[in-house]
């Protein structure tokens, strides 16, 4: 076994759980939609956290060539799924609430958190650029933490429900678009 299998078992686990939570969040919508007044950005942020979830495990096997790992190393490839495993938490609403749940207020309650534990994320996905290529992101993997980061700073910041519709549509959108143009194939 190498190191990188052994390692990726826990990273395994994590974003599982970020899945996990995701998943479980759209049945619980579904099972619970009578007590629910919707609101669209919920489930939309949902799937883009299903999707980055995703993205970062694809993305994840391109460190199976890393031979050498610290712990310091392991802890900063670890936080991205701990960051992303908080953003699925967050968004995430919680259907155990006797009585009528209105979605948009659980999303304004909860979404400044939603935004800042992006922010984290993309400040990890930073860091861990250093640790596994000895340098920042580049081109359109830049462009692309650059794009997230302004549209999480802004959900971090707006209090307006069209800019947070305009956001989930954005974040959808992008988000596909940087998998399309970085994560079609698994990495070398």
């Amino acid at each position: 076994m190498s190191p990188f299998d052994y390692l990726s078992v826990l990273i395994s686990i994590v974003l599982g759980l970020g899945v996990t939570q995701v998943l479980a969040g759209f049945a619980g919508l579904v099972r619970t939609r009578k007590r629910i007044r919707m609101y669209w950005p919920v489930p939309v942020q949902m799937a883009v956290v299903f999707l980055i979830s995703v993205q970062i495990w694809w993305a994840l096997f391109g460190l199976r060539g890393m031979r050498v790992w610290t712990f310091e190393s392991f802890l900063v490839v670890l936080m991205q799924p701990v960051s992303v495993y908080l953003m699925a938490a967050l968004i995430t609403p919680d259907l155990d609430e006797p009585g009528a749940i209105n979605l948009r207020e659980t999303y304004f309650r909860e979404c400044r958190w939603f935004f800042g534990s992006i922010l984290f994320a993309l400040a990890i996905s930073f860091a861990k650029n250093f640790v596994t290529n000895g340098g920042p992101p580049e081109g359109l993997d830049l462009l692309g933490h650059i794009v997230f980061g302004v549209i999480a700073l802004t959900g971090l910041i707006s209090r307006s429900n069209v800019i947070h519709k305009i956001i989930a549509a954005a974040s959808l959108l992008a988000y596909s678009g940087y998998i399309a143009l970085l994560f079609v194939r698994l990495p070398h």
